[in-house]
């Protein structure tokens, strides 16, 4: 299965108006939404889906996860990725 272009590792293309995310943005919330069955699962539908890396997926998503147009678009799942994101700082 080959990932939608805009999907693809690049300059994320705006979605219709300034105050919103972009298609791949939404794709990267998504896809940090889904449950997986066990190891390997989600890195397989990273490349797959987003045809992009992991490490590139996961940069791309902690940058995310500080925008606050993405807070807006699902806090449940923005809010759940900060509080790992701050956990695993707190154990450093």
């Amino acid at each position: 299965m080959t990932a939608p272009d805009e999907y693809h590792d690049g300059p994320a293309a705006p979605a219709p108006g300034a105050d919103e995310l972009s298609v791949r943005d939404r794709a990267l919330l998504a896809l940090e939404r889904r449950p997986w069955p066990g190891p390997g699962a989600k890195e397989r539908a990273i490349r797959e889906e987003l045809g992009i890396s992991p490490v590139r997926y996961y940069q791309l998503l902690n940058a995310l996860i500080e925008d606050e147009r993405a807070l807006r678009e699902d806090p449940v799942t923005v809010n759940r990725l900060r509080r790992v994101r701050d956990a695993r700082r707190g154990r450093r």
